[in-house]
Parts: C-alpha cells; sequence; structure tokens
C-alpha cells in the first residue's frame, strides 16, 4: 500500500475517471510528444528515466504515443483510467509545475521481485533489434513499475545472470557499475508505458533521455514525492513537464516566455484544483490572502509570488487575473505568507 505524501502544492483535485474526457486527454498527449521543448519522466520515487528530444533531432513515431530517437525511447499507453492532475510547487527563488499522469491505485500497483531476476527476451522494445536482448529486472521495489537491464552482449549477460537472485545494490553487484558506465540499456516501466534510455557514449543534451537510480530514496517505499499533491487513491505512474517560462531543460534561469506561461495556466484550470486555481486568480489580482489559510493556499502564495517577480524582470505586461502591479511577499502572519499590492 503507498504511503500518503505529506504537503499540499497547487493542483491537488478530486479523483475523478476521464472516461468522458478520454480523448481530450490523448489528444493533449500527442500533441505534447512532438513538442521539443516539453519533457517527461516515468518510474517511480527513488528510480526514474526521463525522455525528452533535442530541436532537429531525428525522432521516429512509434504509433500516436511512442517516440524513438538515436538515444532513447518513449511509449506510452494512455489507458481509460488515466487521470491527469496539474500543479504547480512554489520554492526559495522560484516554482515548478507538473503534469501527473496518474491511476487508481488497483491498477497501478505492480508488485514486482525484490531482487535481480531475468524476464527474458524484451519483446516490448522500442527499436525491433532490441527484441531478442535480455532483460534483467533490478528489483528495486517500486510500487508502481519495475527498472531493467538490457543488454546482448554475452560477458554482461553472464554477470547480470550471475547477481540474479540477490540485491542490485549488494557489495559485489555488477548493477552500479553497468548504470554508471552506461554500458547497457535502462529500460523503466510503469502501467502507462515505458522509458528506455539507450547505452553507449551519447552526448548529453538538455532534457535527453537518461536514468536515475538513488538506493537510499528506494528504502522509502514511496510511490511519489511529499511535494506533489496526488490526490488519495491514485498513483503517478509518468509526469510530463511542459516548457517552464523561466528556466531552460536544465532548470537554468531563461527570459520570461508569455506564451509558455499562458499554455500552462490553461492545463493547470483544465486539469488542476478549481478551488486553489480560482484563489491564485484572486491573488494574482491584488487580493490578501484569506485569513486561516491552509498550507495549499500558501503555496498559492509562493507560486504567485514567484511568477509575478519573473514576469516583473521582463517588464509589465496583461496576465492571468488582469495581473498589471507588482506584488511581492510582504509578511508573515501567524504562520500565513500575505500577498499584498504594491503598485503606486
Amino acid at each position: 500500500m503507498e504511503r500518503a505524501a505529506r504537503g499540499s502544492p497547487v493542483g491537488t483535485v478530486e479523483s475523478r475517471t476521464v472516461n468522458d474526457a478520454g480523448e481530450t486527454i490523448r489528444d493533449h498527449l500527442a500533441r505534447a510528444l512532438d513538442d521539443p521543448t516539453s519533457h517527461w519522466n516515468l518510474g517511480g520515487f527513488g528510480a526514474v528515466a526521463a525522455f525528452g528530444h533535442a530541436v532537429g533531432e531525428p525522432v521516429g513515431r512509434l504509433g500516436r504515443f511512442g517516440r524513438l530517437t538515436p538515444r532513447g525511447a518513449l511509449i506510452l499507453d494512455p489507458t481509460d483510467e488515466l487521470v491527469m492532475v496539474a500543479y504547480e510547487t512554489g520554492f526559495a527563488g522560484g516554482w515548478s509545475h507538473c503534469v501527473a499522469l496518474c491511476l487508481p491505485a488497483a491498477s497501478a500497483l505492480v508488485p514486482g521481485p525484490e531482487v535481480v531476476t531475468q524476464r527474458g527476451p524484451d519483446a516490448g522494445a522500442a527499436r525491433r533489434e532490441d527484441s531478442d536482448a535480455l532483460l534483467f529486472d533490478l528489483g528495486v521495489g517500486i510500487p508502481q513499475g519495475w527498472a531493467g537491464l538490457r543488454t546482448r552482449d554475452p560477458d554482461l549477460v553472464a554477470r547480470l545472470s550471475a547477481a540474479c537472485g540477490t540485491s542490485a545494490f549488494a557489495p559485489d553487484s555488477p548493477v552500479p557499475r553497468l548504470l554508471a558506465e552506461r554500458r547497457t540499456d535502462v529500460v523503466m516501466g510503469t502501467p502507462l508505458g515505458r522509458i528506455e534510455v539507450f547505452g553507449g557514449p551519447h552526448v548529453p543534451v538538455p532534457g535527453g533521455p537518461r536514468a536515475f537510480v538513488a538506493p537510499q530514496v528506494l528504502r522509502a517505499r514511496r510511490t511519489h514525492a511529499a511535494t506533489a499533491p496526488i490526490p488519495p487513491g491514485l498513483i503517478p505512474c509518468a509526469n510530463l513537464h511542459p516548457p517552464h517560462p523561466c528556466r531552460d531543460a536544465e532548470g537554468r534561469p531563461s527570459p520570461f516566455d508569455a506564451g509558455a506561461h499562458a499554455a500552462f495556466q490553461a492545463v493547470l484550470a483544465r486539469w488542476g484544483d478549481p478551488r486553489l486555481f480560482a484563489l491564485k486568480l484572486r491573488l494574482a489580482a491584488g487580493e490578501a490572502m484569506p485569513r486561516g489559510a491552509d498550507r495549499a493556499a500558501r503555496t498559492v502564495a509562493r507560486v504567485v509570488a514567484a511568477q509575478v517577480a519573473c514576469r516583473a524582470e521582463a517588464g509589465p505586461e496583461p496576465g492571468i487575473g488582469q495581473m498589471a502591479g507588482k506584488m511581492v511577499l510582504a509578511s508573515y502572519r501567524d504562520g500565513e505568507k500575505t500577498i499584498r499590492d504594491t503598485t503606486p
């Protein structure tokens, strides 16, 4: 059973099915897959693979919801149970945004092995030539999926076969070194699809295919970070990261992009928490924080303040809620952060 995440950043929604809006969701995902400024990740807390492609990089289509580049692949399986949860999270010096692709716990939680296990030839491989390569489940215990290494190299197959039945991070395990050296493909799977990160000496590209496995984080046995406001009963199995208006793919500051900001606000209005989005509009228009505001509302205030500061650096322009003045976090009262209008 998943552990409930703590904290309530912007975007918590009530659990809901999307059978009546499934095609709309699929259209949105298909468009995002063709956008080189959008990035994806898939996996669990402590083991995740990321996918993206650079502008001008060759991209092959694997059906409507799959993309293949020389460095990796993403294949999504957006079922009718898919629920999108859009949210923003404020932090010191900025904010992040995300669209979590969730499934009900009954469909998302897929118990797997706890030790290295050979899965056999990878019949689900994105490239036909990889379908006869052997896939080894690392047994890392992601509640909603699995992480594996894939290879056809006889020496590496022998080393991984010898490790079967033991922990991937045992003192004499070959897994950490293989991950570091990128001598094998890394495959991450959940009920919503898979990401493949091809082995080899690829030139790093911002947001490009890469994989992370952190044993110390995996020990928490969480389905997601505490800062992700996933509603009870839902499990995030993948994440879409649309372009950020003030940060590039590596998280570095970039000039404010009004188009990217407006695009995500539309996503937030459609798939975020309606109560919190309405509060965001009021705060952006200059209203004070309501008394007794909860943690989620205070997070909205942090996000609005960060976005106003980012926009202010680019010069005044109209925005959500007809925001025209410069606003800042002005005071702390009873542990609540208050936004005030400082327009002369």
